[in-house]
């Protein structure tokens, strides 16, 4: 079973994401905050990242920059979910190695399944 690593601050928003892609039979994992996913980035070493780019204690770019210096996890496949959808935003996401994003204003929880099972089936 993949395992996919929700990180979302936002409780509604991750617990949603969660449901949806368990009804899809990933193994979710859950973080809250940059600090916490990137722990369990290491120990877990999930198939796939859902990230938050704002969020507390430690952002989605910050969390995105120690996983490509960390060899062990740098090539785990992020998809970033932003609020903002702004082109900087998005092309300083790419250059750290994002695979894809969603917005989060234009959310539809069946585009998060597709994008997830485009990267890791």
């Amino acid at each position: 079973m993949k395992k996919v690593l929700i990180v979302e601050d936002e409780k509604i928003l991750a617990d949603l994401l969660a449901k949806k892609l368990k009804e899809e039979s990933y193994d979710i994992s859950l973080a809250h905050d940059g600090q916490e996913a990137f722990r369990k980035i290491r120990e877990e070493k999930p198939d796939l990242i859902l990230l938050d780019i704002i969020m507390p204690k430690m952002g989605g770019f910050e969390v995105l920059e120690e996983m490509q210096k960390t060899p062990e996890v740098k090539n785990i496949p992020v998809i970033v979910i932003s609020n903002s959808g702004q082109p900087v935003e998005i092309s300083r996401a790419l250059e750290l190695g994002v695979k894809d994003y969603l917005i989060k204003t234009q959310f539809d929880p069946d585009e998060v399944v597709s994008k997830v099972k485009r990267q890791i089936g």
